[in-house]
């Protein structure tokens, strides 16, 4: 590769949001350079064609329905006009934090995944859930780290539910502080020590307490389970290990196993990736029986060890070579895997 990969980073509507990439950009500084333009502002098109680029770098923001979209709406026209290179790719990106359409797109692909259903109409959603079997889940279309999943138990709970949303008062979601997945304490001394960051997260909480969810509810089958299996999957390497339930959801907990995976998980995992071209995915699987559903997928997530996946004990990937999973030791998820992202990026190009 004689020339450098110019790439260009979009922006999200949170600011920090980019430094990630930022940061795998500047790890491979002899092989790439990058200037960052904000998606979300209004002079986006000509920021971006304001010189030549090879790539754009995405960082879709999941917090509030109507930056969601906008940037989608961005991604679509640029991938399909102009027709650049976009990582991740456009599709990863439609499905990230939009469960109404992630559970359409699993359907017509008839991809494994626990029923669900999405309802617009009150008398509608009433109707299925005078027939339906509880518990069953209630979801919102958007909200990370379980923050919109509600587990209704009863017919009664289901009911109030879908009179919540339709009324004007909005699907149950959590709105602060993820108080479930601990490090309460060292998460406030932060901002004793970092004061002006206060602001900003109280705007980013009351962002989300006004995007509220009227209208529309989504029903997914309630599958019982302990865990669920984490896979990612980021190029050509593989990692997984499982969410642990902390009450009843197993997102946002934090609680990890590191158990040996399964290799047929791979193999799920890959066989889908493969097929859609996804290369920065992380898939959460239930194990039902013989047979693996999928319940979440997510082209940006959080990671919150400095590993993914242990194996006897060891940190390392997966890797499918001559037809056969092998596991090369090994620490490849420094900058939360953006570095392993941005090394895929520079093999696209070699």
């Amino acid at each position: 590769m004689k020339n450098k990969i110019k790439a260009v980073i979009l922006g999200n509507e949170t600011e920090a949001d980019q430094q990630l990439w930022i940061n795998a950009c500047e790890s491979r500084n002899a092989q790439i350079e990058y200037r960052i333009v904000d998606l979300t502002r209004n002079r986006w098109l000509e920021e971006i064609q304001a010189a030549p680029f090879d790539i754009l770098l995405a960082k879709p923001g999941g917090l509030t329905s109507a930056f969601k979209q906008l940037y989608d709406e961005r991604i679509y026209v640029l991938s399909k006009i102009p027709g650049y290179k976009i990582y991740p790719s456009p599709d990863e990106i439609f499905i990230y934090e939009n469960k109404r359409f992630f559970s359409f797109w699993l359907k017509t692909n008839k991809i494994s995944h626990p029923q669900t259903d999405v309802f617009y109409f009150q008398d509608e959603a009433l109707q299925f859930l005078a027939k339906t079997t509880y518990p069953v889940v209630a979801k919102a279309n958007i909200g990370a780290s379980g923050s919109g999943v509600v587990i209704l138990r009863s017919k009664d709970d289901a009911i109030d539910y879908v009179k919540d949303t339709f009324s004007g008062k909005g699907a149950k979601q959590r709105v602060g502080p993820n108080l479930a997945k601990g490090g309460v304490l060292k998460r406030g001394f932060h901002y004793v020590l970092n004061p002006s960051d206060i602001n900003k997260k109280l705007k980013l909480y009351s962002a989300i307490a006004n995007d509220v969810q009227i209208g529309m509810v989504i029903f997914q089958q309630f599958i019982p389970h302990q865990f669920e299996w984490r896979v990612v999957r980021i190029g050509d390497s593989f990692f997984a290990h499982k969410k642990m339930l902390m009450g009843e959801k197993a997102s946002g907990s934090l609680l990890k196993n590191y158990d040996n995976p399964p290799l047929a998980l791979f193999d799920f995992v890959k066989q889908i990736t493969d097929k859609h071209g996804f290369y920065s995915q992380a898939v959460d699987v239930f194990e039902s029986g013989d047979s693996f559903l999928i319940n979440e997928m997510q082209c940006i997530f959080g990671q919150s060890d400095k590993f993914q996946m242990m194996v006897d004990g060891k940190i390392g990937r997966y890797l499918f070579i001559n037809g056969q999973w092998k596991f090369e030791e090994g620490d490849f998820n420094k900058n939360e895997s953006y570095d392993l992202r941005i090394d895929w990026v520079i093999k696209m190009f070699q």
